[in-house]
């Protein structure tokens, strides 16, 4: 017989889950339920998404993993659990940041102004 895993099993991972659902408010909580699906079923964006959906200066939370396909040109600043490399690199050549969610939320726990794409 074999056991069924259920749920995340990265201790960080788990430990970001339970801070975004103290936080109890709106866009934490929908991130902390994107971030508790199975790996395959976690959000993955594009920078292409990112310049296609935001706006020059504005703060993007993607609960899931940023890929570097494609290209950006406006300075965001965009959260997430998890960076390609390209996708970093890509993001700092347009002059934003990229951070991790954990260090938005510290930053931000009201949430405001941050749009959450997916």
């Amino acid at each position: 017989m074999f056991s069924m895993k259920r749920g995340p099993e990265n201790k960080k991972l788990l430990e970001l889950i339970v801070e975004l659902k103290k936080a109890n408010k709106g866009i934490w909580r929908k991130a902390a339920d994107e971030l508790s699906k199975p790996t395959r079923r976690r959000p993955e964006v594009n920078v292409s998404k990112i310049e296609r959906y935001a706006k020059d200066g504005s703060v993007i939370l993607v609960p899931g993993k940023v890929l570097g396909s494609g290209f950006i040109t406006k300075k965001v600043t965009v959260a997430a659990f998890n960076f390609s490399g390209t996708a970093k690199s890509n993001i700092a050549k347009s002059g934003g940041k990229a951070i991790q969610i954990s260090q938005l939320l510290s930053e931000n726990p009201q949430g405001k102004d941050v749009l959450i794409l997916i």
